[in-house]
């Protein structure tokens, strides 16, 4: 017998204004002129290094990609995130799914951060109306234009709400697309069957966001420069909600990650950082490096001038420089760490916090510290 899946249209939403949260944007973002703390000798010395690397990239019209997790966009470090790729100083910033949804919590009621545990045993942990709602919409109408994961979240705070089609114009458009575009006619298929299940009309969608001006989404949206949303099915709280679609969801995610892979593939002579992010990072960015090595190496270009700052807070004895350590090293087992050292190039790891790192990697560019 087939075990039965998990009815999801049975599952209660409480309106989001009803949640506690633990960080307020307006009370908890980052000021830029803010002093790190607690950096040690070597992570300023990795600050130091990998701004004038950024700097030497940045001049010569190389690539600068940050990849960073969801505690960046918590710890209210949004702004000064979207300070660096205002300032060009980096060209493609990349996150998990819980960064866009913090980063969007944030935009439209300037709060976000739940009790877990206690949500957890109240059975509403992640049950939240607007957010399952809202999201899954943005990255649903995004797929089906074409946007990728980030880019339709930043689109939604920007512009404060989206214009849906109407049932009509999406059946035209599958039965016009089946033949010559079918990939297309199944994102208008599945943006009807949509339409259809939650009665939604069409045209223009109001949806203020009142605090969007901390939005980092919306800032890389508006300065057009690639946010890319890498997330794991299941792995965040929008999954919970029936709005959420599979298919949609790949859609934007696939091109996201392609987006992410095109700007490996112009690595040569750039700089890659990764920020607070054990998993996602390392795992987008080793695929995406294969295939652009691939491709280099049919030109007979290889990527091998790349330099890599990895930043987290596990501690560290091995000079990462000097590549892997043995087996026998309790480093060997820091595995983010491994999985870099393994891409060539030249990699630093500095064991910081990412709010002090960045806070201290910013004053450097600027000539302050």
């Amino acid at each position: 017998m087939r075990p039965e899946p998990l009815d999801r249209s049975r599952v209660r939403f409480r309106p989001l204004a009803e949640r506690a949260n633990k960080v307020q944007i307006e009370r908890d973002a980052v000021p830029l002129d803010v002093e790190p703390e607690n950096l040690s000798e070597l992570a300023w010395k990795v600050v130091r290094e990998t701004a004038a690397r950024i700097l030497a990239a940045r001049a010569e019209d190389r690539p600068v990609m940050l990849a960073f997790g969801a505690h960046s966009i918590k710890n209210g470090l949004g702004p000064l995130l979207a300070h660096l790729i205002r300032k060009g100083w980096v060209t493609h910033l990349a996150t998990n799914g819980a960064a866009i949804i913090h980063d969007w919590e944030f935009a439209y009621q300037g709060a976000s951060s739940e009790d877990v545990r206690g949500g957890v045993a109240r059975g509403e942990f992640g049950n939240w109306q607007e957010t399952g709602f809202y999201i899954n919409l943005a990255i649903n109408t995004g797929a089906w234009q074409g946007r990728g994961y980030g880019e339709s979240v930043g689109a939604f705070i920007s512009n404060e709400g989206l214009v849906l089609p109407s049932e009509d114009q999406l059946h035209r458009e599958v039965r016009e697309c089946l033949s010559s575009d079918p990939a297309q006619a199944a994102a208008a298929a599945d943006l009807l069957a949509l339409i259809r299940c939650f009665s939604l009309p069409p045209g223009a969608m109001s949806v203020p966001h009142r605090w969007k001006r901390f939005s980092l989404q919306a800032a890389a949206f508006e300065l057009g420069v690639p946010l890319t949303g890498h997330p794991m099915f299941g792995h965040d709280i929008i999954y919970n909600h029936p709005m959420n679609c599979g298919a949609c969801i790949g859609r934007a995610a696939q091109r996201d990650f392609l987006t992410f892979a095109g700007a490996v593939s112009r690595l040569e002579g750039g700089v890659y950082l990764s920020i607070g992010s054990a998993v996602m990072s390392p795992m987008v960015f080793e695929k995406s490096f294969s295939m652009a090595q691939n491709l280099a190496l049919q030109r007979g270009e290889p990527i091998r001038n790349h330099f890599i700052t990895v930043v987290d807070l596990a501690e560290s004895r091995w000079d990462w420089s000097k590549g892997e350590p043995p087996e026998s090293s309790p480093d060997y087992y820091i595995r983010f760490c491994k999985s870099f050292s393994r891409m060539g190039g030249e990699l630093r790891y500095a064991s910081a916090d990412n709010r002090d790192f960045l806070l201290a990697l910013a004053a450097t560019l600027e000539g302050r510290a």
